[in-house]
């Protein structure tokens, strides 16, 4: 015979222990590590909180559960708005394994009503809810990923065929704060790979056509534009009020410059460079001697290309914001197009870098063009023989 709703509940209570909101601020008081399972829907919980809680809505515990909380030993406590639906949960919970488990009496409702401690994070818009959606779905991101996102101000250094797509998915993914550095102009030539910028744009700046582009694609997203040469004179200012670097230069004396720059201010680095069918992501602490490379504009570059390597680098930058997975730290990711391969190489951290090392020699900011022999002012893209990858400033 079907149970009654309240033979269900009779039955949730005799496996489920209820404890008051004051026992559960006195077990937190007290040391008490229990994991707090707030079970009700994102609509709810985006109107405050327990603080410390984790988020599972009940439609997704018995998917999610036991990624969240892999220990079934470990003590949770369950709450809902008014305490019915974390009862039920408890239940389940009891049923697929757990065995220390209770659901706070009264819920949220009767905690905010006894003034005890309450969280809230960011308010999306409605526009924002739809708009970032899909990373709301991942654990590993979900709205206090987004809000991280939202916060967060990244520096691209070129506005060319590597700062181009990567600046466009920062963007798209909802980085708040993007910074563009380059001094030079749409060029026709460009068009093959700068999918920043469009035919009617040429002539103009490139930092004003990547905040045209930018902020019509996410109107989210702050564009700083510096219309200027990277150099030892500016570069403390420049870069120090953003989290993350993204290096799109074309040059070395500005990929070393920013290199160094990133090691003396402690920012991470996400570094790429391409050479015709040929990408990569990796860190080179000194510079390679006067013209051993060729440029992109004299050696060419299969358009797309700079699109994978850019990709690579917003994907490394939104790693270092939420601070989650493994980025690219010690590791050089290389791309051969025409072979269809790709290769993780582990890199070894030099005791002797002069910029990074155990005794460096090189403490304040330096211009690389007498070391290099290199000029080049544009910053668009880099040859892949001699460029960096993520790094924590090194």
């Amino acid at each position: 015979m079907a149970k009654t709703y309240k033979q269900i509940m009779e039955e949730a209570r005799k496996v489920v222990p209820e404890v008051s909101p004051d026992e559960v601020k006195s077990k937190l008081d007290g040391g008490a590590r229990p994991v707090l399972l707030d079970v009700r829907e994102k609509e709810e919980v985006r109107q405050g909180y327990v603080p410390g809680a984790l988020s599972l809505p009940r439609g997704f515990l018995e998917m999610r559960v036991e990624e969240t909380v892999p220990d079934k030993s470990t003590p949770i406590i369950a709450y809902c708005a008014g305490g019915t639906r974390s009862l039920l949960a408890g239940r389940i919970l009891r049923e697929l394994g757990y065995t220390n488990v209770a659901s706070m009496r009264g819920g949220f409702t009767a905690w905010k009503n006894q003034g005890l401690p309450v969280a809230a994070d960011r308010q999306f818009t409605a526009e924002q809810q739809i708009r970032y959606s899909r990373h709301f779905l991942l654990p590993e991101v979900g709205e206090a990923g987004q809000a991280k996102l939202l916060d967060a101000k990244v520096l691209c250094i070129g506005a060319g065929g590597l700062g181009s797509p990567a600046a466009f998915y920062l963007a798209a993914a909802g980085v708040g704060t993007i910074g563009i550095a380059d001094m030079d102009v749409v060029d026709l030539s460009n068009l093959q790979r700068q999918i920043l910028h469009t035919n009617d744009r040429i002539g103009m700046p490139k930092t004003e056509s990547a905040r045209l582009t930018l902020q019509a694609l996410n109107p989210d997203v702050k564009v700083i534009e510096f219309r200027e040469r990277l150099s030892s004179e500016n570069a403390f200012r420049i870069f120090e009020p953003f989290d993350v670097i993204v290096n799109g230069c074309d040059n070395f004396p500005t990929r070393y410059l920013a290199n160094d720059a990133s090691v003396m201010l402690h920012k991470p680095l996400v570094d790429g460079a391409i050479w015709q069918f040929e990408g990569q992501a990796t860190v080179f602490p000194e510079p390679p001697p006067p013209g051993s490379t060729p440029s992109c504009a004299e050696a060419g570059v299969l358009g797309v290309l700079p699109g994978i390597v850019g990709c690579v680098q917003a994907l490394e930058a939104i790693k270092l914001i939420l601070g989650t997975g493994r980025t690219l730290l010690g590791r050089m990711m290389h791309f051969d197009t025409l072979a269809g391969e790709v290769r993780i190489l582990r890199l070894r951290r030099d005791p002797n870098c002069a910029v990074c090392g155990d005794h460096p020699t090189i403490r304040e900011l330096i211009d690389y063009e007498m070391f290099c022999g290199l000029g080049g002012d544009s910053a668009a893209e880099a040859p892949a023989v001699a460029s960096a990858a993520t790094s924590s400033a090194a």
